[in-house]
């Protein structure tokens, strides 16, 4: 009996669901789930999950006192909806969840490590222990030294928004657990900047992950690369045996709708043997490997004003959805 894509996938590498959506995760049973703040924000939306939002809502007001201004109650509130949402999705996948620092903290180490720490105290509160939670912390300089502190401590980071090899070898020497590297926005920047469409191994994305793999595996790092943000499935089938690969629930149901035979295309092995040269990183050549990149420099600049941008709009629906509650008179 010949399986599909998803299934073959399976074999090679964890497939994560790449969604705040649990219905979603319900159906494709990943491994893993990781979310941002656009997921956040929009499955916070879903009828579904208003209970929860509702919930956390009530806690915040409870927690600051009736007389704090409702910008201070819904603040607090979007901090911890991600861990409402978090603490519901660990009881459908069995591996671990992602949780993002505020981006607007992503150039500011001590913050970071300020916030990760809280994040991983209330799920410690929830009985939740760490071995099931990712930090997500943007891959500047800073989040990567945050990270580095913070995995010292037995907090383990994934770091989002990469899109540069000088990226990737700073999350390594920092011994980071995971790295997530967006393929398609890599594919977005350069069918902008070129004019030009990309299929398959020439998608530029794909060739980006591909070398983070191939420099990983050859030198030995212990970092995980969890491919992100794809565009199609080619890109997931080209990447096929990358550790993992986060998936939005549209191309898991491409992936487990299609049958055609899915061949391996990276290899820890074969990527021991290539004729690679070892990179030296420190903040001076990540400072000047970041500048001569124009693609990671515009994205990672984007993808942090995109995500700071969601959390705006998630605390203005919060406000909106106190005054709704509290316009309710108690029963």
């Amino acid at each position: 009996m010949s399986q599909n894509l998803l299934e073959q996938l399976r074999q090679y590498t964890t497939v994560v669901a790449d969604t705040g959506d649990m219905e979603a995760m319900e159906q494709f049973r990943p491994q893993d789930a990781t979310t941002n703040p656009s997921l956040i924000t929009a499955a916070a939306q879903l009828p579904q999950y208003q209970s929860i939002v509702d919930g956390v809502l009530r806690d915040a007001r409870k927690e600051l006192g009736g007389n704090a201004a409702d910008a201070l109650v819904a603040n607090l509130a979007f901090r911890r909806l991600a861990i409402a949402f978090g603490q519901k999705i660990l009881k459908i996948v069995p591996g671990r969840v992602s949780t993002e620092v505020d981006a607007h903290l992503s150039y500011d180490t001590e913050r970071t490590i300020a916030q990760a720490r809280e994040i991983i105290a209330q799920y410690d509160h929830a009985g939740i222990g760490r071995e099931r939670i990712l930090i997500k912390i943007a891959s500047t300089w800073e989040g990567i030294k945050a990270a580095e502190l913070l995995e010292k401590e037995g907090i383990h980071c994934n770091l989002t928004l990469l899109f540069g090899m000088h990226q990737a070898v700073a999350c390594a020497e920092a011994g980071v657990t995971l790295i997530s590297p967006f393929v398609g926005r890599i594919l977005d920047w350069y069918k902008k900047d070129t004019g030009l469409d990309y299929q398959g191994a020439a998608d530029p994305g794909v060739q980006s992950v591909t070398a983070v793999y191939h420099y990983y595996k050859r030198f030995g790092y212990k970092t995980q690369i969890m491919g992100a943000s794809f565009r199609n499935i080619g890109e997931i089938k080209e990447l096929a045996g990358c550790d993992l690969l986060t998936i939005s629930p549209q191309l898991l149901g491409e992936l487990s709708a299609t049958e055609a035979d899915l061949p391996r295309k990276l290899d820890p092995e074969a990527a021991k043997s290539l004729p690679l040269e070892r990179i030296t990183m420190d903040h001076a050549a990540f400072i000047k490997a970041h500048a001569a990149d124009r693609m990671a420099t515009d994205k990672l600049k984007e993808g942090i004003e995109g995500f700071s941008a969601a959390l705006e709009k998630l605390e203005g629906l919060l406000a909106k959805r106190l005054a709704e509650l509290e316009a309710v008179p108690a029963v």
